[in-house]
């Protein structure tokens, strides 16, 4: 076997996630956790968390492992699976990355 195979993201957070809450459970550099908030801004590395105390938390996605509470559902947030620029997330989760060939 070469090692475990990551789960596939949920295709909806193809979508917009910005404004989503989240609970973060696992963050590499974030002594307190768990930390609830709500996703505010995304960038190719990293997502931008304002808890509740109205504290902004820059959070790197590698090692990033909570929950995002999208559309009423609750669906696992695994940052290293998220690891692309925002504008290619609808890209690669929705359509499964197929690309056009020549």
């Amino acid at each position: 076997m070469n090692g475990p195979v990551a789960a596939r993201p949920d295709p909806a957070l193809a979508g917009e996630i910005l404004g989503a809450s989240v609970l973060l459970e696992r963050a590499p550099g974030i002594a307190r956790l768990p930390l609830g908030g709500t996703l505010v801004d995304e960038s190719l590395r990293t997502f931008l968390v304002r808890a509740a105390d109205g504290r902004e938390r820059r959070i790197p996605k590698a090692g990033l492992e909570g929950t995002i509470f999208l559309g009423g559902r609750e669906l696992p947030l695994r940052g290293d699976s998220l690891e692309l620029r925002p504008e290619d997330r609808t890209q690669r989760l929705a359509w499964g990355d197929r690309r056009r060939r020549s």
